[in-house]
């Protein structure tokens, strides 16, 4: 079990990259729905970004344990990273959406109303 630990370790800089990714393509993705005409997009802007991101690192995965990339392969490690990011990302725009999302709304309503 030592053995597997040296192969793939919780700390190693492949894993922080995993994080970073999926950070990124969750607060991308979620950026890209909340500019969107469709009010259900925007509306789920988040939980959008959050499983086109796991989608991307899950594809990087099954990719890894096809030998598509040279790589040590698939790893629960890597999922497990894919998911951390997600999560604080998840969490990031929930709350900096409950810190500005109303003033947004209310603009956005009173335009429409205005038209």
């Amino acid at each position: 079990m030592s053995n597997d630990n040296n192969k793939d370790p919780w700390c190693a800089p492949d894993k922080l990259y995993h994080l970073l990714f999926c950070f990124s393509l969750t607060i991308l993705f979620s950026s890209l729905a909340t500019r969107t005409r469709h009010p259900f997009l925007r509306r789920h802007s988040i939980r959008i970004g959050s499983i086109i991101s796991m989608l991307a690192g899950a594809a990087k995965e099954a990719a890894d344990h096809l030998g598509f990339f040279q790589s040590s392969g698939a790893s629960a490690k890597d999922a497990v990273a894919d998911l951390i990011g997600v999560l604080v990302a998840y969490i990031l725009l929930s709350v900096f959406g409950l810190l500005v999302g109303p003033e947004k709304e209310s603009i956005q309503a009173r335009g429409i109303s205005m038209v």
